[in-house]
């Protein structure tokens, strides 16, 4: 969990009107305690009005509120068919996600907005996405975020059947179809490989290095100043 989201769970959780113990907020954040004494000292230096002490329990004056989000109607449907979209076609962490930040956004959106998340008439089948593949892109992008280099068996549209060891960069979504992008260690190449051919994505645990020429950045200049026309090479 990254600090500013830490900081705003520790509001939340002192909102509540009853004295919050060090202790209980460290584990309901899985973090130390000396962590939530130094996040609450940022927390008053920064004007939040907290009172307490270390070894006593902490509370937020009364007054003290968090601004509420100003969507109007158009952002909310947007954020409503982005949720949609992340629960029918991402992985089952991201779609769980998505559902948790939906729930925060109704705790805060004005009651005018509210009704507008349930009239959204803008959806996202989840028919043709397959469950083995929410699963690989659970695997996949834990990959990606670890740097770790990744495994797996793929079979090209042409039957030919390889394994490949590869250093993950990005996901793409093509609707209905994921692709990963990687710098491919056989093909000393990048290359693009549809989650649905793979089999068994597993990470090696192996830790690779940024290297000039073959990020994701790398990619995506080569990309831009190839024909657009053309589709990017699949392995």
């Amino acid at each position: 969990m990254r600090r500013a989201e830490r900081l705003f769970q520790i509001v939340q959780a002192l909102r509540g009107g009853r004295l919050t113990t060090a202790r209980q907020l460290a584990e309901k954040l899985e973090v130390s305690e000396r962590t939530i004494y130094r996040d609450v000292a940022h927390l008053a230096a920064s004007g939040v009005p907290v009172d307490g002490a270390a070894g006593a329990g902490y509370i937020l004056r009364d007054g003290f509120d968090i601004p509420p989000l100003m969507f109007d109607s158009g952002e909310i449907e947007a954020l409503v068919l982005g949720v949609r979209l992340a629960r029918a076609w991402a992985g089952t962490r991201m779609a769980q996600a998505a559902g948790r930040a939906l729930d925060k956004i109704e705790a805060v959106i004005p009651d005018h907005l509210r009704p507008r998340i349930e009239a959204s008439r803008l959806f996202a089948p989840d028919f043709r996405s397959p469950p083995q593949v929410r699963h690989d892109l659970d695997r996949v992008n834990e990959a990606i975020e670890n740097r770790h280099t990744l495994r797996f068996d793929y079979v090209r549209e042409d039957g030919e059947a390889s394994t490949r060891e590869v250093r993950p960069l990005g996901l793409f979504f093509w609707g209905p179809v994921w692709t990963l992008v990687a710098w491919c260690q056989l093909r000393h190449d990048f290359r693009s490989f549809r989650l649905d051919r793979m089999r068994e994505p597993r990470s090696t645990g192996t830790c690779f290095p940024e290297t000039a020429g073959q990020t994701l950045a790398d990619y995506l200049t080569r990309v831009r100043a190839e024909c657009r026309q053309d589709p990017p090479k699949t392995a």
